[in-house]
């Protein structure tokens, strides 16, 4: 699998409830979050990843945009709660060691039900 197809298969598992397995398949040794509200560990992600899972079942994720540089990956996407709530936009970025993830950032804006700018969010 190349990096993209790797980070997409990641966050998939990750939003449909099997962040278990996501984390056992892709995750690397010595895993660093990088998000203010997380303690930083694999653990800690892979828990609240889970919990979220929980709380919202009938969650969205579309994955819009995937871009490789190295041995880093983006991935901008559209993440809904709900099916009915306007989500947020969001980019994950993901470093790898070989095709492990061994660094990942995740970063969010609320999709406001009217916008100004006609260009949309995605």
């Amino acid at each position: 699998m190349t990096k993209k197809e790797i980070a997409q298969d990641f966050l998939k598992l990750a939003a449909n409830g099997h962040s278990h397995e996501a984390f056992r398949l892709y995750v690397g040794d010595k895993f660093k979050h990088h998000n203010a509200y997380f303690k930083g560990d694999a653990d800690t992600l892979m828990l609240a990843m889970e919990e979220s899972t929980r709380t919202n079942p009938n969650k969205v994720f579309k994955i819009h945009h995937i871009l490789e540089d190295g041995n880093l990956v983006a991935v901008h996407s559209h993440l809904k709660q709900t099916p009915v709530e306007p989500g947020f936009a969001v980019v994950h970025i993901l470093k790898f060691k070989a095709d492990k993830i061994v660094e990942f950032w995740d970063l969010g804006q609320p999709v406001p039900k009217e916008t100004i700018n006609k260009n949309g969010m995605f």
